[in-house]
C-alpha cells in the first residue's frame, strides 16, 4: 500500500483536486507537489490538523497566477480542512539560503489579506516578487525525512539538504514563540515544545502526536497529568480543554530549562 493510499478517502480526494487545479493554473510550470507535516508523518487529526503542502514551480509566478491561486485556496481551504501551502521556484532552491525565499504562500492567517486584494483588485499582498520564510527550513527537513511526493521529481533530487543549524534555528524560533503563547494555545505549544526537546535531545524528527507519546514516557512523572490532558485534547474533538496556569508554567519551565542546557 502506498503512503497516499493510507489517507482517508476524503483527504485523498482533496489532494487529488488540489493537484488537478494546480495543473490547470500552472500548466507546464508545475514541477512537483509534496506533502509534509502531520499528514506525511501519520499523525493527521481531522479536527486539529492542517494539510501541509509544498509546490515547486519551474519559473516565477505572475501576479495573475497568484490571484488565481489565492482565489482557489480561499475556496479550498477550510472545506473542511485548513490548507497551508508554499510555492518555491527551482531557482530559489538552487543555492540554499536561510530563511528560504518563496513565491506564494497560503494559510488561513493570510485569508483576509487575499480577500482584500481580490475584492479591491489590488496587489498589496499578491504583488510581484517573493518573500522569505524561516519555517521552510523545517518543512524541507521533514520532507527529506518523512515527506511524500504526490507528483514530480523525487524529494531528494528536488530539495537541498538543509544544514542542521538552519533546521535548529527554524524550530527554536517557533519554540521561543511557544514560551510566550503557552497559555493562549496550550495544546499546540506544549506538543511543539516536546517535539523540539526530543529533537535537541535525541535528534528525532516527530509529529506532534508522536512527541506527546514520547513526552508521556520520558518527562518527569509530575508532568504526566498535564501531558495526558494535552494528548487527550489533541486526539479528540475537544476545543474547551481546561488547564491551570501553574501546570502550564511548570511544564514550560522544565522543558525550556532542559532545552537551554542542551543547546548551551
Amino acid at each position: 500500500m502506498s503512503l497516499m493510499e493510507s489517507f482517508s478517502a476524503e483527504v485523498e480526494s482533496i489532494i487529488a483536486s488540489i493537484q488537478e487545479e494546480l495543473t490547470t493554473i500552472l500548466n507546464d510550470d508545475l514541477a512537483g507537489l509534496y506533502i509534509h507535516g502531520s499528514l506525511a508523518m501519520g499523525g493527521f487529526n481531522p479536527d486539529k490538523s492542517d494539510i501541509d503542502l509544498l509546490v515547486v514551480t519551474k519559473k516565477s509566478n505572475t501576479v495573475e497566477t497568484k490571484r488565481k491561486l489565492a482565489k482557489f485556496f480561499l475556496t479550498c481551504s477550510n472545506s473542511p480542512y485548513p490548507v497551508e501551502i508554499s510555492f518555491i521556484n527551482k531557482e530559489q532552491l538552487k543555492d540554499w539560503q536561510h530563511p528560504c525565499p518563496f513565491e506564494f504562500h497560503y494559510s488561513e492567517f493570510w485569508r483576509e489579506r487575499y480577500e482584500h486584494d481580490l475584492a479591491r483588485n489590488t496587489h498589496e499582498f499578491l504583488g510581484e516578487g517573493s518573500g522569505t520564510d524561516p519555517d521552510l527550513a523545517a518543512h524541507i527537513t521533514i520532507l527529506h525525512n518523512r515527506g511524500i511526493c504526490v507528483t514530480g521529481e523525487p524529494i531528494a533530487e528536488t530539495f537541498p539538504v538543509v544544514p542542521h543549524s538552519d533546521y535548529l534555528s527554524s524550530i527554536v524560533g517557533d519554540f521561543q514563540e511557544c514560551l510566550d503563547r503557552i497559555q493562549e494555545d496550550p495544546v499546540y505549544c506544549t506538543l511543539n515544545m516536546i517535539r523540539v526537546f526530543w529533537y535537541v535531545k535525541e535528534g528525532v524528527i516527530s509529529s506532534k502526536e508522536e512527541a506527546g507519546r514520547w513526552g508521556l514516557a520520558n518527562l518527569p512523572k509530575e508532568l504526566s497529568s498535564t501531558v495526558n490532558k494535552i494528548i487527550d485534547c489533541y486526539s479528540s474533538e475537544k476545543d474547551d480543554c481546561q488547564f491551570e496556569n501553574d501546570e502550564l508554567l511548570r511544564f514550560r519551565n522544565y522543558v525550556a530549562n532542559n532545552v537551554q542546557i542542551i543547546l548551551s
